[in-house]
């Protein structure tokens, strides 16, 4: 994921105005609509009809229509939320031959020489103006029509629509390198699961962005997941959250130990939480709740504080999970995160050991940073072991490896580390008879004689 720590890139929720929910004693819940009511399912289809047939027009038109749609409509929040979000999936750019400020610029210098002239003559009208339009047209080698429109190419209603999700207007693929494009969307460079806009993505993503709303005002978030940790914690350290994590049961009580843990939670703390409140972590922490629906089981529970009741403010009660259908519009983290880890994967299923490979289901937690373990070793009689590969070579990402595996105090992790590295076993003081020197690859069986060696019996949990 090429994305900024900061979350940049990522405000992707409904506005303030567009949000909908409900407030009822101590408790918020947002109005989620029922995304298999045939009225949502018509507005959405219509929406998107609208956006695909606005392909390459202007955006001050594709507005236009939207408008008439949400007049003719009594829902008027779920219209506009619901284009607010097909508006993401949008890039909107200035089309002009020759930057629109020079056509401008030559323009007033023409017409200055004589009189003032409007924004946009009707031909035949005055010759004196269609004139000046003419010459500069010729000056810049551009056509007059092109002249017209380039002008005032670049004000908001006259950008055009040249993406919406995966289709591009055939004006843009056209166009060529040297023509005049400014880019006016601030689009997150997110991979999405999806790669077609359809009625169904957009139903589910308005009751995710009604969620996310909510989270705006957080004070608190604890989270509770059973599955897919590697991909729930990657984006609380993307989104750099303010974490507390503890291992539980299958019930969600807490227990003494990762090693007998069927799942985590995760106190993240929100924006109120700080000395000043700050909406940029409020839209970080709502820009985390996509992570969740990644999971096939997760609960979520979050205070929220609500300063428009009266005069006093007060906590209200969030909560969800995955009973509520939400689905994530992010990307879950891949098999593996290098060739190192997926060919020692393919070596294990074809050795003969007891040892069972498994992949990332440990969350170590170092305070301000998180460590995954790319594999846990068990072996059928209780034996667990953690198993680490260190064998990225860029500098700064080996001083945060060092710098992590330093801080954790496990006596059941393991190491594997590369030779190409500029490192050595006085980087691992304390830990190197837990080192497993590769060069290219490693061989199961030394991993497996580490494992031996330090591994820890867990108690069932």
């Amino acid at each position: 994921m090429s994305l900024n720590g900061d979350g940049r890139g990522w405000i992707r929720v409904l506005t303030a105005k567009l949000a909908r929910s409900r407030t009822s004693e101590d408790t918020i819940t947002p109005l989620f609509i029922e995304t298999d009511e045939q009225r949502y399912r018509e507005t959405a289809e219509q929406l998107i009809q609208i956006f695909e047939g606005h392909l390459g027009e202007p955006k001050g038109e594709l507005e236009d229509t939207i408008d008439q749609l949400t007049i003719a409509d009594t829902d008027y929040k779920i219209v506009q939320g619901l284009a607010k979000l097909l508006k993401d999936e949008c890039e909107f750019e200035t089309i002009a031959p020759v930057e629109p400020r020079e056509i401008r610029e030559e323009l007033f210098k023409k017409a200055n020489e004589s009189y003032p002239i409007v924004r946009q003559p009707m031909l035949g009208e005055d010759t004196r103006k269609l004139e000046v339009y003419s010459a500069v047209a010729d000056r810049l080698d551009i056509t007059l029509e092109e002249c017209y429109r380039g002008m005032y190419a670049d004000l908001e209603e006259n950008k055009r629509l040249v993406r919406f999700g995966h289709r591009v207007s055939e004006e843009y693929e056209d166009t060529d390198e040297t023509t005049t494009t400014t880019r006016l969307t601030g689009d997150s460079e997110e991979s999405y699961a999806e790669d077609t806009v359809t009625v169904e993505w957009l139903l589910t993503r308005y009751n995710l962005a009604l969620a996310q709303a909510v989270l705006y005002d957080a004070t608190e978030m604890q989270v509770r997941v059973w599955d897919s940790f590697a991909t729930v914690f990657s984006y609380v350290k993307l989104f750099g959250l303010m974490h507390r994590i503890y291992p539980i049961d299958s019930s969600g009580n807490r227990v003494p130990s990762t090693d007998v843990a069927d799942g985590y939670e995760a106190i993240l703390d929100g924006a109120a939480s700080l000395f000043s409140k700050s909406r940029k972590y409020g839209i970080r922490m709502a820009n985390f709740l996509p992570a969740l629906p990644l999971c096939d089981r997760w609960e979520m529970e979050a205070d929220i504080l609500d300063d428009e009741s009266g005069s006093t403010s007060q906590t209200l009660s969030f909560k969800l999970d995955h009973s509520d259908g939400l689905s994530s519009h992010y990307t879950a983290q891949g098999d593996f995160d290098s060739d190192v880890e997926r060919t020692l994967a393919q070596k294990w299923e074809r050795a003969n050991t007891d040892w069972n490979l498994i992949r990332e289901d440990d969350v170590l937690d170092l305070g301000a940073e998180i460590m995954l373990p790319d594999f846990a070793l068990e072996h059928p009689d209780g034996r667990r072991a953690l198993f680490e590969i260190v064998g990225f070579w860029t500098p700064e990402y080996l001083d945060e490896k060092l710098g992590k595996i330093q801080d954790v105090d496990r006596d059941n992790l393991i190491l594997a580390v590369s030779e190409r590295l500029d490192c050595s076993s006085e980087d691992f003081e304390g830990l190197d008879g837990r080192v497993l020197w590769f060069k290219t690859g490693m061989h199961v069986y030394d991993v497996v004689e580490l494992a031996e060696e330090y591994a820890i019996e867990v108690s069932p949990s």
